[in-house]
């Protein structure tokens, strides 16, 4: 499995829909590392939820999540300033191998503020050639069994892990039930129950020998009934065999019939009143428009096109009304310039003083005079009122026309592309008797579809009770000797039943150790090539019960995991994981958010140098600035192991996170 691309819409801090490339590149040299770097509260660890959250749905571990409720976990998700009319969506597209052949499929989750019936949408895209076929519902509806065959839930936590859950399994002398379930999950007891079942027999066998003839008949008389109960549950279970393979195939002709009708048009037929109506509405709403546009061009707005001069004749009439004005004004100052001397004259000043007096009287009155000859050719002759109706049009009724005008033209281009739309969907729906066709194959696949399923339901409650009688018949024959022979056969039959139990157990016991042998020599080969004190740990022990771990130096003493620091604790439960993740077998990629969050600079270089570029074929890194530092980042470059750089620049006033290429040095 590898992850191509992780798309981010309104979920968390991220704002908006933010597309991120996650292909490693092994084209020549492997670069396995994608690389992540932000800031505490960033958005690193919701990138880890939202691969969580895209693969498991519901069932994802999420950090945020805790006890709340999945439609309150959704909700939640939602960016506080997503736009009513945008969903939040997840979408992540990986590439497997099936059937010898690369295949890419895409997950979409999607999901509003109050999601409906509590759940995100999901589909999912499966890519055929060049393009992505029609969303798999059948897959969609199936999913959370197809990802268990891919990357199991339990063991998930192997391949995708934080900082504390590193730091938890490094303090704790028990890994979680997390970790160990993903241990049971990798071991396989079935040859210990298939033991269990022969000692069974070998004991009843035992006890024929121990009964007299009366009780020999009534045990052989159970036994024939067990056996006649256990070929019926063979057939039973031949017959659920055949029921199960007939649901597939029905659930594959249903998905057929389902996927043609939506290919041919009958998904849209079935809808055409809707689209009809929807296309009508459209259509109203541009008559209305353009009824709209055509009362604005048989008003005013026209003369936008001679706005250039509207503005001239503006210009000219307001010079024309101040060269009247000045030229009043000229007239009136004359007379009261003759008032003026008259009274200086009487009042006998000084020549000198009547003089500028004078003087200044003349400047102004030439001031005044220039600005009324500045404009003799008055050919506009426009009066006051005509002017002011002439400045409202020019600077606020003709702006108020265009800007309704350009609205209503934006939105008859918006409309335009809808209608082609649903002009497009009405031309590819199916005629009424197609459409009666595909409806019937597909009523009937159902039909077909619900009779298998509640065959199949038939079929195993049958086993199911075949089941609990086979077991009382056991547990019948079991405790037979218990209530009918005598006391010394009991003695004998409880001291055998006790010596097969032991041998029983130890053989379990063993078979558990052979198994998490190779677990150990994974575990101890991952702690020594990360440690950088070879003399300090020889071999890592797992106890068979607990599977906590234990340390021993090259004299086979025990080392007391308090000798080890908290960084070499942390490498340990890395080595842990690692060496889980290797036995498993599974090739899936690795993604690890805070991963330094301890350790100092030598277990930190060893880290970065020797298991970032050797975890697996795609590495996902979340750091911070004081994780992976400006000299770690140039190790990992300097190595060639990293395909794709991040920024995740969080913005505190808006609160929201921009994904943008590169670190942070």
């Amino acid at each position: 499995m590898i992850f191509l691309e992780l798309v981010l819409q309104n979920f968390g801090p991220y704002l908006g829909r933010q597309v991120i490339d996650l292909r490693p590149n092994n084209e020549e040299i492997s670069r396995p590392i994608i690389l992540f770097g932000g800031m505490n509260g960033g958005g690193k660890t919701t990138l880890m939820d939202a691969i969580r959250l895209a693969l498991y749905g519901q069932r994802a571990q999420c950090s945020t999540r805790g006890n709340l409720g999945y439609s309150e976990f959704l909700s939640q998700s939602v960016n506080r300033n997503t736009p009513l009319t945008e969903n939040t969506q997840i979408e992540l597209e990986f590439e497997i191998i099936k059937d010898d052949q690369p295949t890419i499929l895409r997950i979409i989750r999607s999901w509003s503020k109050k999601p409906k019936d509590g759940k995100d949408k999901l589909g999912i895209l499966i890519e055929d050639g060049l393009k992505y076929d029609w969303p798999d519902q059948a897959l969609a509806n199936t999913w959370d069994e197809y990802i268990e065959n891919l990357l199991p839930l339990g063991i998930s936590n192997l391949f995708l892990f934080d900082g504390e859950q590193v730091k938890e399994l490094a303090e704790l002398e028990t890994p979680p039930s997390t970790v160990i379930e993903a241990i049971e999950s990798l071991l396989g007891l079935e040859l210990a129950g298939r033991l269990a079942i022969d000692l069974e027999i070998l004991v009843n066998r035992k006890r024929k020998t121990l009964a007299n003839s009366q009780q020999l008949a009534n045990i052989e008389e159970i036994e024939q009934n067990l056996q006649d109960y256990q070929k019926e549950d063979e057939a039973a279970k031949q017959d659920l065999d055949r029921l199960q393979k007939d649901l597939t195939k029905q659930h594959q002709q249903q998905r057929k019939a389902s996927d043609k009708f939506i290919s041919e048009g009958g998904k849209i037929a079935a809808e055409r009143r809707q689209l009809e109506s929807q296309l009508q509405g459209y259509h109203d709403h541009c008559e209305q428009i353009r009824k709209n546009l055509i009362e604005l061009a048989a008003g005013t707005l026209p003369l936008n096109l001679i706005s250039s001069l509207l503005t001239q004749a503006q210009n000219q009439g307001e010079q024309e009304s101040q060269a009247s004005q000045a030229k009043i004004a000229l007239d009136v100052l004359k007379e009261r310039d003759k008032r003026l001397l008259d009274c200086l004259n009487k009042l006998a000043l000084p020549a000198k003083k009547l003089d500028k007096i004078i003087d200044l009287l003349d400047q102004e009155n030439y001031a005044l005079e220039q600005k009324a000859e500045s404009h003799e050719s008055s050919w506009l002759a426009a009066d006051i009122e005509t002017l002011k109706y002439l400045h409202h049009l020019l600077d606020h009724h003709q702006p108020t026309q265009i800007i309704q005008a350009q609205k209503q033209l934006k939105e008859l281009q918006e409309l335009l592309p809808e209608i082609n739309s649903k002009e497009r969907q009405l031309a590819a729906a199916a005629s009424p008797e197609v459409y009666e066709k595909l409806e019937q194959g597909v009523r009937e696949a159902q039909a077909k579809l619900v009779q298998a399923q509640a065959a199949y339901e038939v079929g195993r409650r049958r086993c199911e009770r075949l089941h609990n009688v086979i077991e009382n018949k056991r547990k019948e024959l079991a405790h037979y000797s218990e209530k009918n022979i005598d006391s010394q056969n009991d003695e004998h039959i409880i001291t055998t039943s006790a010596k097969v139990q032991k041998t029983l157990k130890l053989f379990r016991e063993k078979l558990t150790l052979r198994k998490l042998n190779q677990l150990e020599q994974k575990v101890t080969q991952c702690f020594l090539y990360l440690l950088h004190k070879p003399d300090l740990v020889h071999r890592v022990a797992i106890d068979t019960h607990t599977f906590s771990l234990s340390l021993y130096d090259l004299q086979g003493q025990l080392v007391p995991k308090h000798r080890l620091s908290a960084g070499e604790k942390q490498l340990l439960a890395i080595a842990f994981l690692w060496g889980l993740a290797r036995v498993s077998g599974l090739n899936l990629p690795v993604a690890i958010d805070t991963p330094l969050g301890r350790l100092d600079s030598s277990h930190r270089a060893n880290l970065v140098e020797r298991y970032f570029p050797a975890a697996s074929h795609q590495v996902i890194l979340l750091s911070t600035d004081t994780e992976i530092g400006k000299i770690e980042v140039e190790r990992l470059r300097k190595a060639g192991a990293i395909s794709q750089e991040y920024l995740l620049k969080y913005d505190p006033d808006k609160q929201q996170t921009i994904v943008e290429p590169g670190y942070f040095w």
